[in-house]
């Protein structure tokens, strides 16, 4: 029992007079009743004996003992952070950035790599996965993203309506602001808005997901019974972003018309007829085009930063949170680079 422990200074005092003890063996009889002061008890004395190097075989004490023992260790080593580095130079702190960087992007081409060729073997049928999850993951990126999706790009076309208004109520040309509304949003902002929100409720899940299966040890399960993580969990989760993204992205551009019709015609007081003729004549193929352009390299970002995180996730809960926010963070990084790229280079071609 706790009551009849020795206390910590007689121990370190019996170590310290013992210099050439170079292992300990714990052990206390299974009829020995105890509580968490033994625990405690014997806690610091394996950290005493860590100090000294001292070896402690702990085969002796109770079963109980020995998990909150091995749990209570963990923790400890959790909690030991280690020393601050002193800086370096700053060319030598360059030099480690840049190392990182290339690693991760080795990393990244890595495994867009391992999804190229997951999805060459699905082509030719030599890739499995449950089709039930499947469909079930195309209606979480479509059908329940549906709402979010309404409601942010209805209130950007209205938006744009009132910001458009402004400007042109000066040289009498309120009509134009269906030519505002139209290109705006079918060419980039239906998608831009489509893949944050895609990324931070869909990405922020594959994330979380791939991440409490790798901290469960059920990725590890998969490779040992022989099947690929990558054709198991990320290929369909890729699909399904980009099969829904572009059916998001052009009901996203209706939401956006619609509500700068709305604003138009009840606030600027506009000609419901004369705004849908404008809005028609603004709004080319090649827009739309330009739009499902943007919507598809979307899909792929979200998708590959979301599955990339959880896959990459650390083994504990902490990880999982950060898996998911560095999922996030990642994809809409990625969307907004890869629109001024997109944007760029359309403007080179002329389109």
């Amino acid at each position: 029992m706790s009551t009849g422990l020795i206390s910590e200074s007689v121990v370190t005092s019996q170590l310290a007079s013992h210099p050439d003890i170079v292992q300990i063996n714990l052990s206390v009889s299974e009829d020995l009743k105890w509580d968490s002061g033994l625990v405690s008890f014997l806690l610091k004395l394996i950290r005493e004996c860590e100090q000294k190097k001292i070896q402690v075989a702990r085969e002796g004490l109770p079963q109980e003992a020995q998990k909150l023992l091995a749990l209570a260790l963990k923790v400890h080593e959790k909690t030991n952070i280690a020393p601050v580095k002193t800086r370096g130079p700053w060319l030598e702190r360059v030099g480690e950035k840049a190392l990182k960087v290339e690693e991760s992007l080795r990393k990244v081409l890595d495994f867009i790599g391992d999804i190229t060729v997951s999805l060459g073997r699905l082509i030719t049928g030599k890739v499995f996965f449950r089709w039930d999850d499947f469909l079930l993951l195309i209606k979480r990126c479509g059908v329940d993203t549906l709402m979010l999706v309404s409601l942010t790009s209805l209130l950007v076309g209205m938006i744009l309506s009132f910001v458009g208004s402004i400007q042109l109520k000066m040289f009498g040309a309120q009509i134009f602001v269906a030519d505002i509304v139209a290109i705006g949003m079918v060419r980039v902002l239906s998608a831009v808005m489509a893949g944050i929100i895609v990324s931070g409720r869909i990405g922020a899940s594959f994330a979380a997901e791939l991440g409490m299966m790798q901290a469960n040890d059920e990725i590890d399960a998969l490779k040992t019974l022989g099947v690929s993580p990558v054709e198991f969990l990320v290929v369909p989760r890729v699909l399904a972003l980009i099969l829904m993204m572009p059916l998001l992205t052009i009901y996203a551009d209706l939401m956006g018309l619609v509500g700068g019709f709305l604003i138009s015609i009840s606030v600027l007081h506009l000609n419901p007829i004369e705004y849908i003729n404008n809005t028609q004549h603004a709004v080319k193929l090649s827009f739309v085009w330009i739009g499902l352009i943007h919507s598809f390299v979307f899909a792929v970002i979200i998708a590959v930063a979301g599955c990339l995180r959880g896959i990459q996730c650390e083994r504990d809960a902490a990880g999982v949170g950060k898996a998911t926010t560095s999922a996030v963070v990642t994809a809409i990084t990625g969307i907004v680079i890869a629109t001024a790229i997109i944007t760029f280079i359309c403007q080179i071609l002329g389109v």
